[in-house]
């Protein structure tokens, strides 16, 4: 049966997976949405005999109804192929009691790629089914990893071109430098003077400017996006769920059917959506775990129902969830809302307007399947520390964060069900953060004696992507004002 997408903020015409894909945000300003959530329809014990790439399409298939079995199936395995450190794709490690799911062996060594690594060639593939003669160009804004993915992912591919705007002083040195030697006559990375919200509510004014959007037609280009907000990125990141549970039953860990809960490090909402998006699939799924570090917007809404981003925007060791406004939270409001883009629309309106909105009582009681908390900058710090003490395995601080939050949620309710940690990045890409955590001796090191260094204490050879960076050359030097970046887009792209 045909999956269609819908808009969260008013009722025009749905349209199929292609034309999603292709769009990234509908017109009206909403954010596409499956019109039902497909149930599995391979048993959990049929699944855990599959590798990724076989769970990939059974799960991807039920989504992107109007690709073929031949094009879909082609689409991932030009993805999960030799770009990945392990075969595996995304493992699972035990330890102190919570199986950590490595989402960090691509080739930006952090989660992005692993819905980044497919995105391309979903939406080539869109286009062509689509007839699209114009260039597609990717206009993403990053709080740090999705940038470097997005431009990995789309660097060389031909009929696109890459827009990547950062937030200039709000990113690690590690992903900054990935991102500013990326190669590729495609590819376009700018910093800007402001925060990641300042990056990605520019983006969206840029999608919604119909003048530059006629503009760009006129010159054969139009805009997609690489942004969690599209659907093309949220479908693939559902896979891994259904695989972490699929794997844990190849190992003997749970029965089929046995009820686990997920921890997701929590930003921009897209990840911990797919987690919500699986459970709905029919995967047995506890509680979703929403761990926030010190801008805890969605600590504070999943407590109150009050979702307020009229806070101090706090540069922490978790760079990639630095962020007041979870684009994708809008997808699960309109689910609680009973699908009503009236009321979805209505509330967005008054975040955009004052900065916050409040859902109803009936809305909130809809929300049971979450548990929200945070960590602080000085409890990630201690949890990467006791568990590098512990068993010896080290964790970014985006994961650091999940492992707190989930410790607090264990104190809050002593459930003791099997869990998995979504772990979003590997160490090495915030060396320096990890490092001190672990002793603060290594304050004094050089960025990269502490990548030496941190393979050395974790037994972990230093990924490629680190190396490739070490003495790449400085490409992207482009800085420029939020208010500037229509500019910079039409300067790119030769628009006069």
């Amino acid at each position: 049966m045909e999956v269609l997408y819908k808009s969260t903020r008013s009722d025009i015409a749905p349209v199929k997976a292609s034309q999603a894909i292709l769009k990234g945000l509908s017109e009206d300003g909403g954010l596409f949405v499956p019109d039902r959530i497909p149930a599995l329809d391979k048993s959990l014990s049929e699944l855990s005999k599959m590798t990724y790439g076989e769970v990939a399409y059974e799960v991807m298939k039920l989504f992107l109804t109007d690709f073929t079995e031949e094009e879909l199936k082609n689409c991932i395995n030009k993805a999960y192929d030799s770009k990945f450190d392990t075969e595996e794709i995304a493992p699972l490690v035990e330890a102190d009691g919570a199986y950590y799911l490595e989402l960090f062996h691509g080739a930006t060594i952090a989660f992005k790629d692993m819905a980044l690594s497919i995105l391309p060639h979903l939406l080539i593939t869109s286009a062509k089914k689509n007839d699209v003669k114009n260039e597609i160009v990717i206009l993403t804004a990053t709080s740090g990893d999705t940038g470097k993915a997005a431009l990995a992912g789309f660097a060389g591919v031909e009929g696109t071109k890459i827009i990547v705007f950062y937030p200039k002083n709000g990113v690690s040195p590690i992903q900054e430098k990935q991102m500013v030697t990326q190669k590729g006559d495609n590819t376009h990375v700018v910093g800007i003077h402001g925060n990641f919200d300042d990056a990605q509510t520019g983006v969206k004014t840029l999608f919604n400017d119909k003048e530059l959007a006629k503009e760009m037609e006129e010159a054969g280009f139009q805009f997609s996006s690489a942004n969690s907000i599209n659907i093309g990125r949220l479908v693939p990141q559902i896979v891994y769920y259904v695989y972490s549970y699929a794997k844990l039953m190849a190992e003997g860990e749970i029965k089929e059917g046995e009820v686990i809960n997920v921890v997701v490090p929590t930003g921009n909402f897209g990840n911990i959506l797919a987690a919500y998006y699986a459970k709905n699939m029919g995967l047995p799924i506890g509680k979703l775990i929403c761990a926030s570090n010190d801008n805890k917007v969605l600590y504070d809404f999943f407590k109150t129902g009050t979702y307020d981003r009229n806070r101090e925007f706090v540069l922490t060791t978790s760079p990639s969830m630095d962020i007041l406004i979870s684009s994708n939270l809008e997808r699960l409001i309109y689910r609680i809302a009973g699908e009503s883009s009236e009321k979805n629309a209505e509330l967005m309106g008054a975040l955009t307007g004052e900065g916050k909105y409040t859902i109803t009582e009936d809305m909130k009681a809809l929300l049971d399947d979450f548990y929200g908390n945070y960590a602080s900058e000085k409890e990630t710090a201690e949890v990467i520390k006791a568990l590098y003490e512990q068993c010896g395995y080290v964790i970014d601080t985006h994961t650091a964060v999940a492992a707190s939050v989930y410790g607090k949620y264990k104190e809050d309710t002593e459930d003791e069900t099997k869990t998995v940690i979504a772990s979003t990045a590997s160490p090495f890409k915030f060396t320096r953060s990890v490092m001190e955590a672990i002793d603060t001796k290594y304050s004094s090191m050089g960025d990269f004696e502490l990548v030496d260094e941190l393979s050395k204490i974790a037994n972990v050879s230093v990924p490629n992507a680190i190396e490739e960076i070490r003495t790449a050359p400085v490409v992207h030097k482009t800085v420029c004002d939020r208010t500037e970046m229509k500019t910079v887009v039409k300067d790119f792209l030769g628009i006069k």
